[in-house]
């Protein structure tokens, strides 16, 4: 009975269709963190998570679970509360991106930082990737949008990928979710709404499209 309102809202057979769906999310953090849960509590229980990083007291503005897991493995920690998921504590980087292996999962969504792994990933993954731009250092989450890289405007991070995918050869699309508004700070702060955001739009749109 714990689904029955989302078999209301997608038909009993789509929903049903939707939790054999097996999802590779990368980066479990502000962004992550949220996208995680909305995907279980949607039933999409064959999820990966994978990250490398420990919880510490900057991160209880925007992670989910974060103050009761202080010092702990952000994935390890998470198992405990989405006991399904499959939990790799593993740096994702540029080596890493290079020797895993895609293929099995239906979607690849990416919540990472590191600007040399996104890079790698979007040429392994493309065609099943969504990923995540920037989203720290603003206010308002009703400034996002999801739309194609090569469309996305006002955020630097979303140029750089650019600049790096041309530099690299790239001639693929798939869409990110980025901001159009503009830092409101210099340094790294960030805001629960608008990183939960990114991370439930993340969830939303990856349903979307697996309910297609």
């Amino acid at each position: 009975m714990k689904h029955k309102r989302l078999e209301m809202l997608f038909g009993e057979k789509e929903h049903g269709d939707l939790k054999s769906k097996k999802i590779l999310l990368l980066g479990v953090g502000g962004v992550g963190s949220f996208c995680l849960d909305c995907l279980y509590r949607s039933g999409i229980e064959d999820i990966t998570i994978i990250d490398f990083d420990v919880y510490d007291e900057s991160n209880q503005n925007r992670q989910m679970w974060s103050e009761l897991h202080l010092g702990e493995s952000k994935v390890d920690a998470l198992k405990s509360h989405y006991p399904n998921v499959i939990a790799i504590n593993k740096k994702i980087d540029k080596e890493w991106v290079d020797s895993f292996d895609f293929e099995p999962y239906d979607l690849v969504l990416d919540a990472i930082d590191d600007i040399h792994a996104k890079i790698a990933l979007v040429h392994k993954t493309y065609e099943k990737l969504i990923a995540s731009m920037g989203s720290a250092k603003r206010l308002d989450p009703t400034k996002m949008d999801f739309v194609s890289i090569w469309k996305t405007s006002g955020d630097k991070f979303a140029s750089k990928m650019r600049y790096e995918l041309r530099k690299s050869g790239f001639k693929g699309d798939f869409n990110v979710l980025f901001t159009t508004e503009e830092p409101n700070c210099k340094e790294k702060g960030s805001f629960v709404a608008v990183t939960g955001a990114f991370g439930l739009g993340m969830c939303a749109k990856a349903i979307q499209r697996l309910n297609k």
